[in-house]
């Protein structure tokens, strides 16, 4: 069931919204005006509240998801022509970027928008709905602990605040360093676990489950490099959650599994249940000459190298759900009646410019060998044939794969357990042979790889590569990942400190003093 958890009310609980004409004293109307110590007296008017701290997840046009995308560009692996991605390639990463900025307003917002839900959860008297309070205080403790990953995710030391801002004077610190947010995370995600259950019905399928405060508190233990515990947790996951693999890669990012199976959390997008909340994948993931009158947005601002899709063993099951093999192309308009169709090629020329990797203008139509295109456009995102405004996926944030291939990472660096396990039953379903016999070095260069293949266009790559990666030693897979990048493409980019780690934003450091840049970018 397509659900919208975005309520009426954009801001509960931080924001008292208000329209009331000045000098107007003979107004009759009462405004529109909500005081949380108030409206939020009983359990159906906190899940308004709750709603609103899923609501930034689905968000638009250069929101959470979108910026994450962009930070991916910092790899080379995924590339594109429109400014942010563009400049990620670059590695021309600053504290006042657009992107960072809006990565940060939208993770605090959020977070703002958890503290105060749990806040009057605690302070809430409903006795009659006491489960249903302490379901959705869960929730918004999972929530926080989701954005809380994100941050850690790229900035390592963001600001640590459990308490929703009352004024402007009340500024987060992040003297406690990594640390302290990782044990949030931690207590957090525990918290939720204990509570949520492992699956919803109805109108509430779509939100936080047991599995995915697990899976949280498991990635955040990866972070930490607590083997054993990550290795315990992805036990509990595989054993109890009665979660499998889907045996069709494509069905985790299409319309008919959503909420479903291996997804254990993905923001709800519809444009169909509320217009003014459309995810934009296909505007932005869109091949560039796709047909506008078939519902192309003519954008393609976002794909990956011709060369990461040529590196796929030729068997591999997830091809198909993972790009688009084929499509039609509006470069020659309509021959014959139809627009021509085009197939990716390993043969077809390619370089990072605009319209490098399309088909060739001067191609013939008519000659299927000429019809071939080499940048790697993403199925995983797309609706071909739906109008972009109109889209309907949601976006995936979770996936027991992460989990398995999580188990393997554990195991492998901790000594303990199966340690092929997990990755064989990514690889299984993927028609891969299963791997055997490796060492812990070359394990772990696999476990990398398998990431990249299975999550390429799922904005978690950077994170990855990074986690296990340090500035000149070894392991550096992120280090050769950009290295390899500019020599490949002469990208005129020097391998630096500082992509390791994206800076605080230049607006958070001029105005808050609690607050300490991180060592890369001082």
């Amino acid at each position: 069931m397509k659900i919208n958890l975005s309520p009426r009310i954009t801001y509960p609980l931080l924001v008292a919204l208000m329209a009331a004409g000045a000098g107007c004293s003979d107004l009759k109307e009462n405004p529109d005006f909500i005081n949380p110590d108030t409206f939020y007296k009983s359990a159906t008017e906190l899940q308004l509240g709750v709603n609103g701290v899923y609501d930034d997840l689905n968000s638009g046009f250069s929101g959470y998801f979108y910026d994450r995308y962009v930070f991916e560009c910092l790899t080379g692996d995924q590339i594109g022509w429109e400014k942010g991605p563009l400049q990620y390639n670059l590695g021309n990463v600053s504290s006042a970027d657009e992107y960072i900025e809006a990565y940060w307003s939208i993770s605090y917002r959020s977070i703002n928008r958890a503290n105060a839900v749990i806040e009057t959860a605690d302070a809430m008297k409903d006795a009659t709905n006491d489960a249903l309070v302490k379901r959705l205080k869960g929730e918004a403790q999972f929530l926080r602990a989701f954005y809380y990953y994100g941050l850690l995710s790229y900035f390592d030391s963001p600001p640590l605040t459990t308490k929703s801002t009352k004024g402007i004077s009340e500024l987060p610190s992040n003297t406690g360093g990594k640390r302290a947010v990782i044990d949030q995370i931690y207590a957090d995600a525990k918290a939720a676990a204990d509570v949520l259950p492992a699956s919803y019905t109805g109108a509430d399928v779509g939100r936080a489950t047991k599995w995915a405060a697990k899976t949280i508190l498991m990635k955040a233990q990866l972070w930490d490099e607590k083997w054993a515990d990550a290795k315990t947790t992805a036990d509990d996951i595989i054993t109890n959650s009665g979660v499998q693999l889907f045996d069709n890669f494509a069905y985790n990012f299409d319309l008919a599994h959503e909420n479903q199976g291996e997804r254990l959390f993905e923001a709800q997008i519809s444009a169909s249940a509320n217009a003014n909340e459309y995810n934009v994948h296909s505007a932005h993931f869109n091949p560039e000459d796709y047909p506008s009158d078939l519902g192309g947005a003519g954008w393609s601002w976002l794909s990956a190298t011709q060369e990461f899709r040529a590196s796929y063993d030729a068997k591999d099951k997830r091809i198909d759900g993972t790009f688009i093999e084929t499509y039609p192309t509006g470069r020659f308009g309509k021959v014959d009646g139809a627009y021509p169709m085009v197939k990716w090629s390993p043969k077809a020329d390619f370089n990072l410019s605009r319209f490098g990797g399309i088909v060739k203008s001067d191609a013939n139509p008519r000659d299927p060998a000429q019809m071939i295109f080499g940048k790697a456009w993403s199925n995983k995102l797309v609706e071909l044939g739906t109008n972009w405004t109109n889209t309907e996926k949601n976006t995936i944030y979770l996936r027991l794969a992460d989990v398995l291939l999580g188990h393997s990472e554990a195991c492998n660096e901790s000594g303990q357990g199966d340690k092929f396990m997990g990755i064989n039953k990514v690889r299984a379903r993927a028609g891969l042979t299963a791997l055997s016999g490796l060492s812990q070095s070359a394990l772990r260069d696999a476990i990398i790889q398998e990431r990249e293949q299975e999550f390429v266009f799922e904005q978690v790559m950077y994170p990855e590569l990074r986690r296990k990666s340090k500035f000149g030693a070894t392991p550096d897979y992120l280090g050769n990942h950009i290295n390899h990048y500019i020599t490949k493409y002469n990208a005129g980019r020097t391998l630096k400190a500082r992509d390791y780690v994206l800076p605080l934003p230049l607006k958070e450091m001029q105005g808050n003093t609690n607050v300490t840049q991180n060592k890369e970018w001082q």
